[in-house]
């Protein structure tokens, strides 16, 4: 039988400094619709400052986004200072796929720039569902993406 709980890690390095890379992840609620208008049409804060452990952020997903429309995800965990934040999908498409999902990202200096580090541990909904690896290449995307963003503004 294949194994229903997983995990997801890739790395990526950016131009942009982990400081300002850091900044504009904790401030994509107001960045990202903008930003990356053809993935992300909107994200809302439901509960919280949308920062803050226990903050809750509704993200309704544009055409860029594959399998997922709609997600609601709780911040678990973060800090500044070691720029990193874990959430999880608590409600919306995903959790068709997946029983549990959890996504965790730092950003570490590096050089000039800087290595965004993204996982995910996750728990399919049943063996036959694919691990998250467009999922993973989305989130890439996104970095690379709000790298081109940073270093244009």
């Amino acid at each position: 039988m294949a194994a229903t709980i997983g995990k997801l890690e890739v790395e990526i390095e950016v131009k942009s400094k982990a400081d300002k890379f850091w900044e504009t992840i904790r401030d994509s609620t107001t960045i990202f619709p903008k930003a990356l208008p053809h993935d992300y049409k909107s994200i809302e804060v439901l509960e919280g400052d949308g920062k803050a452990p226990g903050s809750v952020r509704q993200i309704l997903y544009a055409e860029g986004s594959p399998i997922v429309k709609v997600s609601k995800e709780k911040i678990n965990a973060a800090d500044d200072a070691k720029k990193t934040v874990t959430y999880s999908v608590i409600d919306g498409d995903l959790l068709k796929y997946f029983k549990n999902f959890k996504g965790h990202i730092s950003v570490i200096p590096k050089g000039e720039g800087s290595l965004v580090k993204w996982s995910s541990e996750f728990e399919k909904a049943s063996a036959e569902v694919p691990d998250p690896h467009v999922i993973k290449d989305f989130a890439v995307k996104n970095f690379q993406e709000v790298d081109d963003y940073i270093q244009k503004a």
